[in-house]
């Protein structure tokens, strides 16, 4: 594999353990750095300045709010070393050649400006489901505003694996990018299986030309047409789920934002209920 690091937004909120172990699990199968960002509000922040304290006021306020959060980030870290303790995966602030690295970097400001400023220098952005599938702001920077591609993990992921891989393929830009920027974990795969439907493929040559692309990188795929049903991504998942496959490759947001992700339809029931973990571009 040609990875070298990934990025890992992370704010509180639950299952916040089971996050930093997911994301730590797909650092270790690669054997690359990851960068876990750490979102903290500034404390000050949440002193209204509405009210006009005084100032003797204020700064007792600050420095309570100051070292709450410093207790805060305490127990974040003391969370972070025993989960990569369970990880297996050594702590540094450094790539660490043929082996899997973390660090935590803490920066204040709002998450999802955070997430667009600091993402953009990986190979790729690893993004926790979001709760109950709704899209949120951080989620969609790391999507939208990375300008790389996205690795979605369940909230909770006990193991990650990529022998067999299934491609949702709509012809669309967005899973064109999907399928390019995951050439190398496919080129490792056991097994690959492209899945469509007649509303996105009405011939087969243009799933024959994506099986010729992916043989010109030794990549055997085979591919078949499925039915939609009228939940969106419904069918995809179906496909993923009763194949047994480890990994979802598939385009992230069609012209119509997020309400377009694939086979002509929202994305919230493939992030709501995937158990598989997602690679996404767009």
């Amino acid at each position: 594999m040609n990875f070298k690091k990934m990025f890992f937004p992370i704010g509180g909120g639950d299952e916040l353990e089971q996050r930093l172990y997911g994301a730590m699990l797909v650092a270790e199968y690669f054997k690359v750095h990851l960068e876990i960002l750490k979102c903290e509000s500034n404390p000050n922040s949440r002193i209204p300045t509405y009210m006009n304290l005084p100032k003797n006021i204020e700064k007792e306020i600050s420095a309570v709010l100051e070292t709450q959060k410093t207790e805060e980030f305490k127990s974040f870290y003391e969370i972070f070393t025993k989960t990569s303790e369970k990880v297996g995966i050594q702590i540094s602030d450094s790539f660490v050649e043929h082996q899997a690295s973390v660090c935590v970097k803490s920066k204040e400001g709002f998450r999802s400006t955070l997430v667009e400023e600091y993402s953009k220098y990986c190979d790729i952005v690893i993004a926790a489901a979001p709760p109950s599938g709704v899209s949120t702001a951080t989620f969609e920077a790391a999507v939208l505003k990375s300008g790389k591609a996205v690795l979605m993990i369940p909230r909770v992921l006990k193991k990650f694996d990529t022998k067999t891989i299934i491609i949702g393929w709509n012809n669309s830009i967005e899973a064109s990018r999907s399928v390019t920027s995951s050439i190398e974990i496919l080129k490792e795969a056991d097994k690959v299986h492209i899945v469509s439907s007649t509303e996105y493929t009405q011939d087969d040559a243009k799933l024959d030309n994506l099986i010729q692309y992916l043989k010109h990188h030794n990549i055997d795929a085979s591919y078949e047409i499925i039915e939609t049903t009228n939940i969106a991504g419904e069918a995809l998942l179906n496909a993923a789920l009763d194949g047994n496959f480890d990994l979802i490759v598939a385009g992230a947001y069609g012209h119509k934002g997020f309400k377009e992700l694939m086979f002509g339809g929202g994305t919230k029931y493939l992030l709501e209920n995937s158990s598989l973990p997602v690679f996404m571009s767009h």
